[in-house]
């Protein structure tokens, strides 16, 4: 049952990392806090709150400066000044938020700011005015793991295969986040999500988008270790809350009215095209390929893309971003218009939802494998970096709900292999275990956030909290 929460003093700011996956996560979070009875308010950067596609705010904004309010982080000098400079303008900032919200007259002060965990100074700014703080940790409970044993030192950095992780199957080092696998190439990073353990011990709560049973049942599979127990390991370390899948109630339980969508998109998506199209598609008869809103391929990377989806002769459903459209290999559009459509951006949600989509190509962002596992669609895992690797991973060999193309020479998907993996998911016999399997993992999502289930459960002991203070 929803609360009234026109008298409630308690007043969460949810504050978002400004990009497009860690905005979507913590937005949807902060719907299900408003559903129980809490005033919420979400705080984006300047500069992308400018940005924002959007008809129907959802819900109410206020912004916090990183010191590129007009242009973005595209205008720093490098991710480590871009970083530096949001710690000191949103320290400012963020503190006078807090404080016009503590004012006397103010009938809802804040006492609570649930924030991206990659902005560990946030924790040090509401300390100081008395306020409650909770890190929100927009990655798998898996991925957590390997850096928390990065930064303890338990992982050796460089790392020698297989490694061995608590609560994990053995990993290849092409298996790991990049970060770890391939310290070199952005060395930043790696310090910058290592340094996300520094102060838990000092937050109220730990929040995690993820649900107990994805990351909690042990998987018993042909190839790896069983997968067992990740969240409760955490939770002996932190007192940690599993919140997920951050996916809209509408595809879910149902119970929050109106959550049809994540109502923020920094891209405008093709819906009538898009959904158009998949209308005069058959079912289960579309591959609907996205590798997200950063990742960057290169042209032969897209060729070969290109040419394993034209080789499967399937539909498909093709998201090239503005900025990719110029790898696509000549003609490529020209010569598949009848088999498929390229979009620059579509509505992923009602994509995958769709009965025509039987298959989705994805990079492993940990929003579209949570996607793809609350709608029961089976997935072809091509990771790029970050996370992905250690997700695709965990989709074939822990999930069993998708298929990894061989990595051939110079790190690169060929097309024979994606042309495989898109055949056996879509017509194969491994293909009908795969549905089998997600159609399971689909069901045990929408347990988690229905009335009672584990994720539910850990909102309501969150908002209770915040309501009886």
């Amino acid at each position: 049952m929803e609360r009234d929460n026109r008298f409630a003093r308690s007043h969460v700011l949810v504050l978002a990392y400004p990009s497009q996956g860690h905005i979507n996560p913590v937005l949807q979070f902060a719907k299900r806090l408003i559903h129980k009875g809490l005033k919420v308010t979400l705080v984006l950067t300047v500069h992308n709150a400018k940005s924002l596609q959007t008809k129907d705010c959802p819900i109410p904004i206020e912004t916090i400066s990183d010191g590129f309010d007009e242009t973005g982080s595209k205008e720093a000098e490098s991710i480590e000044a871009y970083f530096s400079t949001f710690e000191a303008e949103g320290s400012r900032t963020l503190g006078e938020l807090i404080e016009k919200h503590q004012s006397s007259d103010d009938p809802h002060p804040v006492s609570c700011v649930v924030y991206d965990s990659f902005l560990i100074w946030v924790l040090d700014v509401v300390k100081k005015y008395g306020v409650l703080g909770a890190p929100f940790f927009t990655q798998a409970a898996h991925v957590n793991t390997i850096y928390y044993q990065a930064h303890m030192g338990l992982l050796q950095i460089p790392v020698v295969a297989p490694v061995s992780v608590p609560a994990m199957p053995p990993l290849e080092v092409s298996e790991l986040p990049s970060f770890v696998s391939d310290r070199e190439t952005m060395p930043y990073l790696l310090t910058l999500l290592v340094n996300q353990f520094i102060n838990l011990d000092r937050a109220d709560w730990v929040l995690v988008n993820t649900f107990d049973k994805l990351e909690q049942e042990a998987s018993v599979c042909s190839s790896c270790s069983p997968f067992v127990l990740v969240v409760d390991w955490t939770r002996e370390l932190w007192p940690i809350k599993t919140i997920g899948p951050t996916v809209p109630s509408a595809y879910l339980d149902k119970r929050v009215e109106g959550d049809q969508d994540y109502g923020f998109s920094i891209f405008k998506p093709s819906t009538e095209a898009t959904i158009e199209w998949l209308n005069k598609r058959g079912a289960r008869s579309v591959v609907y390929v996205s590798f997200g809103s950063l990742a960057s391929l290169t042209p032969q990377q897209m060729e070969e893309i290109a040419c394993g989806i034209k080789q499967s002769n399937c539909y498909f459903l093709w998201v090239v971003r503005e900025t990719e459209e110029d790898k696509l290999p000549s003609k490529f559009a020209e010569e598949t218009s009848e088999k498929g459509l390229i979009v620059r951006w579509c509505p992923q949600l009602e994509v995958l939802s769709h009965e025509a989509v039987g298959c989705f190509v994805t990079h492993c962002g940990w929003n579209s494998t949570l996607e793809a596992l609350s709608l029961g669609v089976p997935m072809v895992a091509m990771p790029h970096w970050s996370d992905q690797p250690t997700n695709a991973k965990c989709i074939e060999d822990v999930w069993e709900v998708g298929l990894r193309p061989k990595v051939g020479e110079k790190g690169m998907h060929w097309r024979d292999e994606i042309e495989a993996c898109i055949r056996e998911v879509m017509e194969g016999e491994g293909g009908k275990s795969m549905r089998s399997a997600a159609c399971k993992w689909k069901q045990l999502a929408k347990e988690a956030v229905d009335e009672g289930g584990s994720s539910d459960k850990n909102i309501e002991e969150f908002a209770t909290k915040l309501l009886s203070n």
